[in-house]
């Protein structure tokens, strides 16, 4: 869990790289009956600088690739999201908590509403961070380095058919 945003009041969550399910961020189902849809948020994850952003400094393009797997390391889906930062206004909230009691200088920017289904044997999935590509003013780079944040998730929802209840056995 990353904090609450200040604008939106959304609960954002990190999402990691890594290659076990068990260490990504987790959401278990309720008992269902058939296929689920499972809808979410994916945003960058940007550092603002207030200093960098008055020196020229602040732009980053940021391409992050995260997948949603079963907890047997079985592919769903993948989502990606690109984004652009190069002033204040390009952060999609700010989030509190931060040192003092004001703002983290971590935010997400940018917004990619993702839909998915998935499968009626399925309890829980992970969502997963795969590869983080920026371009910066000084130049390109990529990350992949196990347990690195590189996407934040909001405003999960699932749509789902409840499993029957089973019937009372009298005595």
């Amino acid at each position: 869990m990353l904090g609450i945003g200040i604008g939106t009041k959304r609960a954002f969550c990190d999402i990691l790289t890594g290659g076990d399910p068990a260490g990504g961020a987790i959401a278990k189902f309720p008992m269902h009956s058939g296929p689920l849809t499972l809808s979410f948020d994916l945003h960058n994850r940007h550092t603002y600088s207030e200093e960098e952003v008055k020196a020229r400094r602040g732009y980053t393009l940021y391409t992050a690739t995260i997948g949603v797997l079963t907890l047997d390391n079985t592919l769903i889906s993948r989502a990606l999201i690109q984004s652009e930062f190069r002033k204040r206004e390009d952060l999609f909230d700010r989030i509190g908590g931060g040192a003092g009691g004001g703002v983290k200088a971590v935010a997400p920017i940018g917004v990619e509403p993702i839909v998915m289904t998935i499968p009626a044997d399925v309890e829980a999935v992970s969502f997963l961070g795969e590869k983080l590509q920026m371009e910066r003013v000084e130049g390109p780079a990529t990350y992949t380095a196990p347990g690195r944040p590189i996407a934040v998730i909001s405003n999960v929802m699932i749509e789902y058919v409840p499993a029957p209840v089973p019937p009372v056995r009298k005595r």
